[in-house]
């Protein structure tokens, strides 16, 4: 049972009535009596809310930002009017317009639509319906709750695809399809063509010559069927938050481009979320199925507040890639876990595959690092220095194992890590 703000204000009236004109013992018990049997009366008239039935429709998958629709079909068997409120309950980070007003005749239906604007990844699970059924007099309300299921999964949102058209452009430049061929060590030999001025005289293929009249070179493109191993790192240090986003949303955001990327060059694409076990993993998905896959696999993932495991890491990748393939590790350049971590042990992955390193940057410490004026500012500047000098350091220590690192903001991750795997092709390192 609820009551309305009118039975608050009949109680008041009430007041009134046994202070004016039955100030006594009697006149209270008269004037309560009478506003409950009121109140009990306008109860027993609202229709009941046990016996309603509910369905519930629209839409299953969002990307985070953009806004969801879930409907609900309420059904009364009975022959009773229900009118009052609905509240379709879901957590604070679907922003759900939660409150609805219904009214839904005896043996009738009502169907009631739920805005949502998700704030947070992952899956949005509806909780209770309550509904509160108002007598004639809106003073009492019968009220009852009813879980009804419903799940939106929030996908990531995919902000870079806006660069994929213009890396898919050098691609076909790389793939041949345009006039401009790229000759690349270790690529796969396309066609013959007559050899134009400015072509690489290594190119020609003498034999092909010594049997046409012209001189004919070998046309070459980026190998295929190479296999992408994309490792998000889920630990600790995806965590932090860099500008309004934490690392790891960055990090998924460059493996979306990445991957998109990748298979339209014909290469296969696998992916793990990894700290102290595996938290997502997208193996054998064919070209068509490979980005919902992802996105759905990545969907649900929230940093955990542990350390990763870098041997685990490797021990996964090592058993996951039996041949040569481009290891993408999405992870931090903090000095500490890597020199602890994966440092010392990367010379097992580099020994079997070609490793590439991609980290979220903070824009934050370069402004500070630059900042001057207060003695505050300026011991700021020192550290964000030292800070950068840290991180540059372990980058080259990186390298020196033979492993590619891309270092940047976030808007530019995505950008920066699609170009570096277009250079390992075109270099025919891949």
């Amino acid at each position: 049972m609820a009551v309305s703000g009118r039975a608050g204000l009949l109680a008041l009236l009430g007041a009134l009535v046994v202070g004016l004109l039955l100030p006594s013992w009697t006149g209270i018990l008269l004037v309560t009596g009478a506003i409950l049997v009121v109140l009990a009366v306008d109860l027993a008239l609202a229709g009941p809310v046990r016996a309603l039935t509910f369905t519930r429709g629209g839409d299953r998958a969002v990307r985070l930002g953009e806004p969801a629709s879930v409907t609900l079909t309420v059904h009364n068997p009975g022959r009773a009017r229900v009118r009052g409120v609905l509240r379709d309950a879901w957590p604070p980070s679907a922003g759900a317009s939660d409150r609805h007003t219904l009214d839904v005749a005896g043996n009738g239906s009502r169907t009631v639509t739920t805005a949502l604007l998700p704030t947070r990844r992952g899956n949005r699970v509806a909780h209770l319906v309550t509904v509160r059924s108002f007598g004639p007099l809106g003073l009492a309300a019968r009220q009852g709750s009813h879980a009804v299921a419903w799940t939106v999964r929030v996908l990531p949102p995919f902000t870079s695809l806006k660069h994929l058209p213009s890396r898919l452009g050098r691609l076909r430049d790389l793939d041949g399809r345009l006039r401009t061929l790229a000759r690349g060590q270790g690529s796969e030999f396309d066609s013959l063509r007559t050899y134009v001025a400015g072509d690489d005289v290594r190119s020609i293929d003498w034999r092909a010559t010594a049997r046409s009249t012209d001189v004919m070179i070998r046309t070459w493109r980026p190998e295929r069927d190479r296999h992408l191993m994309i490792v998000l790192d889920t630990g600790r240090t995806s965590a932090g938050r860099v500008g309004d986003i934490p690392r790891l949303d960055a990090a998924m955001d460059a493996a979306l481009l990445l991957a998109a990327l990748a298979s339209r060059a014909g290469d296969r694409v696998d992916l793990i979320a990894y700290d102290r076990q595996v938290r997502a993993s997208v193996q054998g998905a064919s070209a068509a199925e490979l980005l919902p896959s992802l996105v759905n696999g990545m969907a649900p993932l929230q940093p955990t507040l542990v350390e990763s495991d870098a041997s685990g890491i490797i021990a996964q990748v090592l058993r996951r890639s039996r041949r040569r393939s481009l290891v993408v590790l999405l992870t931090g350049l903090d000095p500490d876990p890597l020199e602890q971590g994966l440092l010392p042990i990367l010379h097992t992955l580099t020994a079997r595959h070609v490793v590439l390193l991609a980290a979220v940057a903070d824009p934050r410490v370069n402004e500070m690092a630059k900042a001057r004026g207060d003695a505050e500012a300026v011991f700021d500047a020192a550290a964000a220095a030292r800070a950068l000098q840290e991180r540059a350091h372990v980058a080259g220590l990186l390298r020196r194992r033979g492993v590619h690192v891309v270092d940047a903001v976030p808007d530019e991750l995505a950008p920066a890590l699609a170009d570096k795997y277009l250079a390992l092709k075109a270099d025919g390192l891949l």
